[in-house]
């Protein structure tokens, strides 16, 4: 008979398994793992963001849900989690809760230089984000939104020659950004790119993606939901009978096996605050991605 049950001890690797029931049975199918081109280091295609979804202070109850989210997250064997310090509090409730379950070594931390000119001052708001975080090193640090790119991405080398940072980045959101983006990634050779991608909006495919696997760099997918319109687009509506093809069984899925289909792409990071969301885009991470005919069907269903 499957059992479920809640383990109520206090140590730290016990307490991950309170935070979600945990079901008898066979685990799901591991994660597709794709390789950081300088490195060759693997990581899980599903990743996690936190702007909005973590940014809730001290809020109990929203605290409770993020609690069960990450559990569910970390027993997937997922890894990347994406933040910022300009994401009011969510470095704050992240720390907090990667530190509470004792399982920080299994995350992949990404943050942020962001909004700051000058090397002292992208240097304090790296300290800040180790302190906010409850950790010593960052696994990625990123460039926001390419502001002062070349000043705090030259602070970010700088801390991964101390060993403070693993990989450096580069990040923005929008499409009007992405040309900025490609001379920049010829310029600097980042470890990797953050950008936007959905069916919706593909203008990374012209110049940003060819780019990244002609330079050798990691992308990084946000916004593959679009910030939800995504799926007021398709609101009451089945997904079509081809996304059992390749075992996608909603909308979400749908949406990001999309943004993982070109090689070149190696992890998306759709956020959520809600634990039955979590699950479902963790499936997406399962299973084949969208071939040309299936991309084309979705990006003609979105339009």
């Amino acid at each position: 008979m499957t059992h479920r049950r809640d383990f109520l001890v206090n140590t730290s690797v016990a307490l991950l398994a309170t935070w979600l029931p945990v079901t008898a049975g066979a685990r799901p199918a591991p994660l597709e793992t794709r390789a950081i081109p300088v490195s060759g280091e693997r990581l899980p295609v599903i990743g996690l963001g936190t702007s909005g979804s973590f940014e809730v202070g001290d809020n109990a109850t929203a605290r409770a849900r993020l609690r069960t989210v990450l559990g569910r997250f970390i027993a997937a064997d997922a890894s990347v989690i994406d933040t910022a310090p300009t994401y009011t509090s969510a470095e704050d409730v992240l720390g907090d809760l990667v530190a509470e379950a004792g399982q920080r070594p299994r995350l992949f931390l990404a943050t942020k230089l962001s909004g700051v000119a000058g090397r002292e001052a992208g240097l304090a708001q790296f300290a800040d984000s180790l302190r906010r975080l409850r950790t010593d090193r960052i696994d990625l640090l990123q460039v926001h939104n390419l502001y002062d790119t070349a000043t705090q991405l030259e602070v970010a080398r700088e801390l991964k020659a101390d060993g403070k940072v693993r990989y450096t980045g580069i990040t923005h959101y929008v499409e009007s950004a992405h040309d900025e983006l490609a001379e920049l990634m010829s310029r600097h050779k980042p470890d990797f790119v953050q950008i936007n991608y959905s069916p919706v909006s593909r203008g990374i495919e012209r110049r940003v993606l060819p780019l990244a696997a002609d330079l050798g760099i990691a992308v990084m997918i946000n916004r593959a939901f679009e910030d939800g319109r995504l799926f007021t687009r398709v609101a009451g509506r089945p997904v079509p009978e081809w996304a059992a093809e390749v075992g996608a069984k909603s909308w979400a899925q749908l949406f990001l096996k999309f943004a993982l289909s070109p090689p070149a792409v190696t992890v998306v990071i759709p956020a959520t605050s809600k634990p039955r969301n979590m699950r479902d885009n963790l499936h997406a991470g399962r299973g084949p991605m969208l071939d040309a005919r299936q991309r084309d069907a979705l990006v003609a269903a979105l339009a």
